[in-house]
């Protein structure tokens, strides 16, 4: 595979969590670029943070982005976890105070990193330690409150350059190809007669969701709500007319239900906020 197509997939897709009420309040959500030579494979470290202790239990959504995703409370690194591919969105209960660090892969780029197939992963959080023993021990012994975003970035940094330059990366030309399709079109194409690729069907399918968690229909779907919720997000006005035409859905009552699915809420009350 040319080195043009490997970086397609960061330079096409930019997975979007809601920060609606977050930022200037008690609670803060950075993320932060790991090192270039790690870009290909890992979207963003991410931190989501209490900055005060809250009067009760933080309700905190995760919505549909096709990424998998590493995390641990930095309070208490022994307990890290591994969070597959989300079908729909997920909601968490958090304490009233809270310190987390995440490591958010490309899509595809966790399963060529590790050799685990992402369809095991699908819609679960797993301990780390059931799954990747030895970077949940990394990860228990080598981070601590105490630490600071530099600090962490850089020791994030060193280990995964190390593992990516002592890992055997599994690849796969036709997905990446796929994955490119899908990508440039914003999730709306035809898969049947889109994906033309040198693969059946059948062996696209089962392909497309080792190294993704999903079906190349349902991954299309997230790749567009994503580059919808982006493109409203930066628009910083609520949700109202026909945008969702232009992002490629042609029922607004479908439209609201796959929305609802995969955000948890109306579009209205997602960007009204």
């Amino acid at each position: 595979m040319a080195l043009s197509n490997i970086h397609k997939i960061r330079n096409l897709f930019h997975p979007v969590q809601p920060t609606t009420g977050i930022g200037s309040g008690p609670v803060t959500y950075r993320e932060f670029l790991p090192d270039i030579g790690l870009q290909d494979f890992i979207y963003c470290y991410w931190q989501l943070k209490s900055e005060l202790h809250l009067a009760e239990a933080y309700p905190y959504r995760v919505v549909a982005d096709g990424c998998i995703d590493i995390f641990f409370e930095l309070d208490n690194p022994g307990a890290n976890y591994l969070m597959g591919l989300s079908s729909c969105y997920t909601e968490f209960q958090l304490n009233n105070s809270f310190n987390y660090i995440g490591i958010r892969f490309l899509p595809t780029k966790f399963t060529q990193l590790y050799g685990i197939s992402a369809a095991e992963l699908t819609d679960l959080c797993e301990p780390m330690e059931q799954v990747l023993p030895e970077t949940s021990s990394f990860i228990r012994d080598n981070f601590s409150t105490e630490m600071g975003a530099t600090g962490i970035v850089n020791l994030l940094d060193d280990y995964f350059l190390n593992l990516l330059q002592h890992s055997r990366l599994k690849n796969d030309s036709r997905i990446a190809h796929a994955m490119e399709i899908i990508l440039q079109s914003a999730g709306v194409l035809n898969v049947e007669r889109d994906l033309d690729v040198g693969l059946s069907p059948r062996q696209l399918s089962r392909l497309f969701e080792y190294y993704t968690g999903d079906t190349v229909k349902s991954f299309s779907k997230i790749v567009r709500f994503q580059n919808y919720i982006r493109k409203q997000s930066a628009s910083g006005s609520p949700e109202q007319g026909q945008h969702y035409l232009d992002a490629g859905y042609y029922d607004q009552a479908h439209f609201i239900k796959e929305f609802k699915r995969l955000y948890g809420t109306t579009p209205f009350k997602a960007f009204s906020g």
